[in-house]
C-alpha cells in the first residue's frame, strides 16, 4: 500500500511539473505532491528524501504565491 502512495504521488508531482505553464494551480498541485513524497519517503525511513521534498514543497508553494498574487493584483 505504500508503495502504490508513492507512486501515485510521484506521478502527480511529475504530471503537475509538467502541465505547470499552463495553470497556476498546477504549480499548487506540485507543492502538495511533493509533500506527499515527502511524507511518504519519511514513513519509508528515507530520510534525505524526505528533506529534498520537503524543501521543494515549500519553494513550489512560494513560486505558487507569487504567481497568485501577481495574478490577482489590480492592472
Amino acid at each position: 500500500m505504500l508503495t502504490i502512495f508513492g507512486s501515485i504521488a510521484v506521478s502527480i508531482m511529475m504530471m503537475s511539473y509538467w502541465l505547470e505553464s499552463r495553470s497556476k494551480w498546477y504549480v499548487a498541485v506540485f507543492a502538495a505532491a511533493s509533500a506527499a513524497t515527502s511524507i511518504y519517503s519519511g514513513i519509508a525511513e528515507v530520510y534525505p528524501i524526505m528533506a529534498v521534498e520537503a524543501i521543494w514543497s515549500a519553494v513550489a508553494f512560494r513560486r505558487f504565491l507569487v504567481r497568485h498574487r501577481s495574478s490577482t493584483l489590480p492592472a
